[in-house]
């Protein structure tokens, strides 16, 4: 008699704890996929809109005339756009102080970006843990899944005279579908993880190099002191 031993079959008559296990890494896999896709889509229009906000920074345009835009632009601010809001809202609030010194006023802007930084940092960051504990969690737990179905098999076979491969290969074919599984949902994730782990810190990198330009640019801008008005 011809064992069935498809993956459906094999699935379908595993024990209830295999079943469990393989059912756990199933979800876990396609919440995986799921991060996978919505952190490369949003990486890719990070990446987009730096691009497109140091062309406009840098071609030469008034600095004013460009918060403007980015101040009553719709939607949130995000990278570099809103680091450059809450710097440049920084410099012209401390301009307008009498007596201010040209250190105070760049300190206290970089301060404000740097807040500004490490926030979108966190952002970018999200739901990298997650891929980073599907991927390395994942193997173990469809490990356990095969031990308990391995050990179930040879229990079964306590009370045989004579066991047969036949007897052993369905019990140690489903298994191993467990590890199979813990390994289908952590590669993606680790390889995901990884890639995603370097683009952040290309970018962070890249808003902090912006961070520090924008400082210089506006340091020109301010005198060492700034003049008291009239009457003051």
């Amino acid at each position: 008699m011809a064992l069935d031993l498809t993956l459906f079959h094999l699935i379908v008559n595993a024990s209830f704890l295999v079943q469990f296990v393989i059912l756990i890494l199933v979800l876990a896999s396609i919440a995986s996929w799921t991060m996978i896709f919505k952190k490369g889509r949003e990486l890719k229009l990070a990446r987009k809109s730096m691009d497109q906000f140091e062309e406009r920074f840098w071609s030469g345009g008034d600095l004013n005339a460009l918060h403007q835009q980015v101040a009553n632009r719709s939607g949130p601010r995000r990278g570099p756009e809103h680091q450059f809001d809450v710097g440049f809202s920084h410099y012209a609030r401390m301009v307008q102080k009498p007596g201010v010194n040209r250190s105070d006023v760049v300190d206290g802007m970089r301060r404000a970006m740097r807040v500004a930084l490490n926030r979108e940092a966190d952002t970018l960051e999200l739901h990298l843990p997650f891929l980073a504990t599907v991927g390395s969690i994942s193997p173990f737990v469809g490990l356990f899944g095969t031990v308990w179905g391995i050990m179930n098999s040879f229990h079964g076979l306590a009370n045989v005279g004579q066991a047969t491969l036949a007897m052993v290969a369905p019990g140690i074919s489903e298994a191993l579908i467990a590890t199979a599984m813990g390994l289908f949902a952590a590669i993606p994730a680790v390889v995901a993880y990884n890639r995603y782990v370097n683009d952040v810190e290309k970018l962070v990198n890249r808003y902090d190099n912006f961070c520090e330009e924008f400082s210089q640019v506006l340091q020109r801008q301010i005198p060492e002191v700034v003049p008291l008005r009239r009457g003051a």
